[in-house]
């Protein structure tokens, strides 16, 4: 797992809290939400909303060039 304290993307340098991103899904808790977004890069983040306010709590490393593509893998 990718280290989340830092304010940007660690692949692409992108702000996390700015778009593009993508919203895969979102589920209610009892404190707030949980966000499954993907980053304009391609990472797999999940995102924590509550009263703290939003953060990313884990993240993936980019897809493969060739996963992004919907090309098969060789």
């Amino acid at each position: 797992m990718t280290s989340t304290t830092g304010t940007v993307c660690p692949h692409c340098g992108w702000p996390d809290g700015a778009e593009p991103f993508q919203v895969l899904s979102r589920h209610t808790t009892a404190t707030g939400s949980t966000v499954w977004t993907r980053c304009g890069c391609g990472s797999l983040q999940v995102r924590v909303v509550d009263a703290r306010g939003m953060r990313i709590v884990s993240r993936s490393r980019p897809a493969d060039d060739d996963v992004r593509r919907g090309t098969p893998c060789r």
